[in-house]
């Protein structure tokens, strides 16, 4: 209820996914007599939409702070409750970011070990299964090493459930790729990640720059929220950017409208790829339930696309796999941290022998 195009599209979007897939059921939460008109106009939603009436929603400029006080009539707490009771295996949410993340630790709660959730989004790549995983991308904008190495911990999860990936290759995002570039905390996470990459089976290949986002030489991009929101929000106006002057520029001179004609399939390949809209969609990490971030201007096509992530994590029983991996990773991180404050402990010690 609380995106910024309203329900209407939000219905549209389910119903593109329900005539695609047979297998998907839905639970929508708000006014139930607007929302019922609504799904009555589309067919395929026919028989498989129940509804649960909440008639207050999150809008968009609410502080979070405000919402977890007062937030209880919503349909964004509705709809984590239909996750916190088993009612529904995926919450998916276009609605205000900040809000959705307080409530969802509110019902939903940390997984134990986790300090700090974060939001992964996939993101168009040269790598052979078409994305890579970067996060967080805005969940929290603070990040210190332990939680960029859970971040990583997560990264890695979500890549081997998610996507596939038996040994993911995780880079963790700098200004170089140089060890010595860089704040004090990520040059204490490259440390801290490193020593886990063999126990924890994933390849690290340290430092990565900007450029490595979309690239092929790392399948997870470990970063804090504020720079990964950042990157996030800047590809995604590159694309729309590079659209419109693909457009104009076909649409110039009468030949270079034909040859727009000559290149349709092509043209309508790279628009797929480069289309933010495809991959809609940021799963919150580090929660005991699964729930998927839409963006909140997302259209029909955007919606549909989040919906199909949620469907494929569902079906991959992701939420149950990540809580498992998150226990024995925030294991291991603990026992790499207390490994490097020994480390740390000693070489104190020997200094001082020295003087």
């Amino acid at each position: 209820m609380g995106g910024d195009l309203g329900p209407s599209v939000v219905v549209a979007g389910m119903a593109r996914s329900a005539k695609i897939n047979p297998a998907l059921h839905f639970i929508l939460h708000g006014p139930q007599d607007t929302l019922e008109k609504l799904v009555a106009k589309r067919k395929p939603l026919a028989g498989r939409v129940a509804f649960r009436d909440a008639t207050d929603v999150v809008k968009m400029d609410d502080k979070p702070s405000q919402v977890m006080r007062s937030g209880k009539g919503t349909s964004m707490w509705s709809a984590l409750e239909s996750v916190r009771e088993g009612e529904a295996t995926v919450a998916v949410s276009c609605g205000n970011t900040g809000a959705l993340m307080a409530l969802s630790m509110i019902r939903l709660r940390k997984l134990p070990g986790v300090a700090r959730p974060a939001i992964a989004v996939l993101w168009p790549s040269r790598n052979p299964q078409g994305f890579n995983i970067m996060l967080d991308v805005g969940a929290d904008i603070r990040a210190d090493a332990s939680d960029l190495v859970q971040y990583a911990l997560m990264g890695v999860s979500y890549a081997r459930n998610g996507m596939g990936l038996k040994r993911p290759r995780i880079g963790l995002l700098n200004v170089g790729t140089e060890e010595h570039k860089g704040r004090a905390e990520l040059k204490t996470a490259h440390e801290m990640i490193a020593a886990l990459a063999d126990r924890s089976q994933f390849d690290f290949v340290g430092f990565v720059e900007g450029s490595d986002i979309p690239g092929d030489n790392v399948d997870v991009v470990v970063t804090d929220g504020f720079t990964g929101n950042v990157a996030l929000k800047t590809g995604e106006g590159t694309a729309s950017l590079i659209g419109e002057l693909l457009r104009e520029a076909f649409r110039y001179t009468p030949l270079s409208r034909l040859a727009s004609l000559l290149a349709l399939t092509s043209l309508r390949r790279l628009r797929q790829r480069i289309d933010p809209r495809r991959v809609n969609g940021g799963v919150f990490l580090g929660l005991n339930g699964t729930v998927v971030k839409s963006h909140g201007a997302a259209d029909a096509t955007g919606i549909s696309a989040a919906i199909k992530l949620a469907f494929e994590l569902a079906q991959s029983g992701f939420s149950e796999r990540l809580a498992a991996r998150v226990a024995l990773a925030a294991q291991t991180a603990d026992e790499a941290v207390s490994d490097a404050d020994q480390q740390q402990q000693q070489d104190k010690d020997q200094e001082a022998n020295k003087a």
